[in-house]
């Protein structure tokens, strides 16, 4: 029996940490090459691990992508539940654009392995969109919607507005060769994160700023 199936006793201190390098290796491989395309074996490899012993704590793909997909679904909803509805509705959004562009910078590979679980049919979480997802986002509508209704923001879709501010941040860790390929040397370094933080409340401060 695997150890992340005994729940005859506690899993030891040793134990969760060998379970830490495994995501930690799997993360990497996952990110590069896709659930699809990674093997166990590599896996391993980056684990600094043989195949038996990794096995003995996850026994396949699966059972070592759920807990990865699980930390990042729960790390890119949490600037979205931040989402206030007492607070100043431009200074909300503005806020929220620039935690979701800090999250393109510090977790590329968690966004780059959530976007290609995407493009396969989410078959590890699919439940959860369906659900945690859906109920967070039509609640931050429903306070979206509150702002417009009081003249506070001008009137717009809330949920295309949060489809889009997803896509804009996370553009620039999905994307990330083709950003700095194309700003080059001078332009693509870590500067490109505040630069598209400034072009971005431009866009969408003065877009959604109300009507006088």
């Amino acid at each position: 029996m695997s150890a992340d199936t005994d729940t005859s006793r506690p899993t030891t201190r040793i134990q969760r940490e060998k379970q830490e390098v495994i995501l930690e290796a799997a993360l990497e491989i996952f990110s590069q090459y896709g659930f699809r395309g990674s093997t166990i074996d590599q896996i391993a490899e980056a684990a600094g691990m043989s195949k038996p012993n990794l096995l003995y704590y996850f026994k396949s793909k699966e059972d070592i992508l759920a807990p990865i997909l699980a930390r990042i679904l729960g790390t890119w909803l949490e600037p979205l539940r931040e989402l206030n509805d007492e607070g100043d509705p431009l200074a909300e959004i503005q806020s929220y654009i620039r935690r979701k562009l800090e999250m393109s910078r510090d977790y590329p590979r968690e966004s780059r392995l959530f976007a290609n679980e995407m493009l396969r049919g989410a078959p590890g979480f699919s439940d959860v969109l369906h659900t945690d997802l859906k109920n967070l986002v039509d609640e931050k509508a429903e306070i979206i919607k509150g702002w417009m209704a009081k003249g506070k923001i001008a009137n717009c879709d809330p949920y295309h507005l949060i489809f889009s501010i997803w896509a804009t941040t996370q553009h620039y860790a999905d994307f990330d060769i083709q950003v700095r390929a194309v700003l080059g040397k001078e332009r693509g370094g870590e500067g490109r994160f505040e630069d598209a933080a400034r072009f971005l409340d431009q866009l969408y401060l003065h877009g959604l700023s109300p009507k006088k």
